[in-house]
């Protein structure tokens, strides 16, 4: 892909309030890939996360320690970790669901690794095969065990805005929950709206609430899917309310296998686009990106989510490098 469009950036256009630069958090390696039908080889998963640090990312989430079993299209986790450079300066993530997955990853040599609770009984059995209360624990005691290795933790809240089998989600079932992972020690805690139905209002009255527990604003993240077209419009809500992290995945990948109704993240090329308009440094390269999703779609066989993606791909010429194995 060459550099096609006449337009390449948004005109940057600041907004009082608005923080000077903010996190983008990629999860495509991992959320992305691991509910797509198809097993992409190891070589590309490493060619994509290369790709990802090259195009500026500094926070990428890699893959995710789970048994072969539950999600097959990560089953190659160590041999990616030990394949992929991480700069200096970048963070490789790992996403772990219990402390067997913390011990892999730990022998693996990952340097930080994420943890996941769920905000409802439902999901937390469907995703982590126990109940609410149990997930907090199971976590809880994934972050001791890494912060006892030297190893930061991220905290995940699954099913903070909704819930397919129960519906609306209690704000003090998602309070409770980022307050026992933040006093277990994680030191950034994702809200995540793992369905796409969060909308500007309610992102906002999450986070004041989370906020009044004593839970720092800049220690919040939010993880955005995109079901109803609301990603940026929720994530225009967080820059307004002290959010400077937020997840997505390039060209718009991944949704979650055990959320019924839930498709794919928000695509991190909209989001850099949306936050260089707001004249918001991310350190992320807009045209790296699409180039990225471009690569990435000829080698899948299938079109990508990004809609600024796809605007800046709409005049291609070929890029003329191998395609890994």
């Amino acid at each position: 892909m060459s550099d096609p469009s006449p337009v390449r950036r948004p005109r940057p256009v600041p907004v009082e309030g608005m923080p000077a630069a903010v996190s983008v958090y990629e999860v495509g390696p991992r959320d992305g890939l691991q509910a797509e039908s198809d097993v992409i080889p190891t070589a590309v998963k490493v060619a994509l996360c290369s790709r990802l640090y090259a195009a500026g990312v500094r926070a990428l989430e890699v893959t995710s320690f789970v048994p072969p079993s539950w999600i097959p299209q990560l089953a190659d986790a160590r041999e990616v970790v030990a394949s992929v450079d991480v700069p200096d300066g970048a963070r490789g993530v790992a996403l772990v669901p219990n402390r067997r997955g913390l011990d892999d990853a730990l022998s693996a040599g990952v340097r930080e690794v994420a943890a996941v609770v769920s905000a409802t009984d439902s999901f937390a059995r469907a995703n982590l095969n126990t109940d609410r209360a149990g997930s907090i624990a199971r976590a809880t005691e994934v972050v001791a065990e890494a912060r006892a290795a030297g190893i930061p933790v991220r905290g995940y809240v699954s099913m903070s805005f909704g819930d397919p089998w129960e519906g609306a989600v209690d704000t003090a079932a998602v309070v409770d929950a980022a307050s026992a992972l933040s006093a277990s020690g994680c030191r950034t805690l994702a809200l995540g709206d793992t369905i796409g139905v969060a909308t500007a209002g309610h992102v906002e009255r999450m986070i004041d609430a989370v906020a009044a527990a004593g839970i720092s604003r800049s220690a919040l993240a939010l993880h955005l899917h995109d079901t109803y077209g609301q990603a940026l419009a929720n994530v225009y809500a967080g820059l307004r309310n002290g959010v400077v992290e937020f997840d997505s995945s390039v060209g718009g990948l991944g949704r979650c296998p055990y959320a019924p109704g839930a498709t794919g993240n928000l695509a991190t090329e909209d989001l850099v686009w949306m936050l260089e308009g707001l004249g918001i440094r991310t350190g992320v390269d807009l045209v790296a990106l699409a180039r990225t999703s471009a690569w990435l779609s000829r080698i899948r066989g299938r079109p990508y989510a990004s809609r600024v993606a796809a605007a800046l791909d709409a005049s291609p010429i070929p890029d003329r490098e191998e395609t890994p194995a």
